[in-house]
């Protein structure tokens, strides 16, 4: 009967409930504290780790909070451009350019797309757009560019390897299209 007695005593001194202890593996409940991660740096994240259905979701959060703005929309353009969502990149990175034009790595990636589609025309007219804007600086432009010449001058191009290309990500919103090894 003490024993029980004891055991009520210490059970009321106890702050009750059951709450998880500050090491358990679950996530925790109630309120949250702070501010929520920009939705496009937790979209460059996820695009950095090949998560792109996640930060084209990140990024239509982005959108939510800061509206269409042509950072947003290149951002949503190169996440549907890595889920090979052709027709919709496209569509975003001209609303993009729509909204700012001087963007060499919105011009770029409008150029992959194109380069996707068969468009060698119109995809050197892109990259020399996006070579001017960016002063011959980036050597991904550069490479895209000389690819983009090759193809248009001669569309059955090949230079004795079977072409399989991969978009690579080269900075914040910037693709390169690159031979697979």
């Amino acid at each position: 009967m003490a024993l029980l007695c004891v055991t009520f005593a210490l059970a009321a001194c106890s702050s009750g409930g059951l709450g998880a202890s500050k090491d358990s593996p679950y996530a925790p409940t109630g309120v949250g504290r702070g501010q929520a991660v920009d939705g496009l740096i937790v979209g460059d994240r996820l695009m950095e780790a090949a998560q792109y259905e996640l930060a084209l979701d990140a990024y239509i959060r982005a959108a939510g909070e800061y509206g269409m703005t042509a950072d947003v929309l290149s951002s949503l353009g190169s996440a549907n451009l890595a889920l090979g969502r052709l027709g919709q990149a496209e569509k975003q990175f001209r609303d993009s350019l729509n909204e700012d034009e001087n963007r060499a790595d919105t011009w770029n990636n409008l150029g992959v797309v194109l380069m996707e589609r068969d468009e060698y025309a119109e995809a050197e007219q892109i990259f020399r757009k996006a070579f001017a804007l960016d002063n011959g600086q980036s050597d991904s432009i550069r490479d895209n560019l000389r690819l983009a010449l090759a193809k248009s001058k001669n569309p059955a191009y090949d230079d004795g390897q079977n072409q399989e290309y991969k978009l690579v990500r080269r900075g914040g919103s910037d693709y390169l299209l690159s031979k697979t090894p």
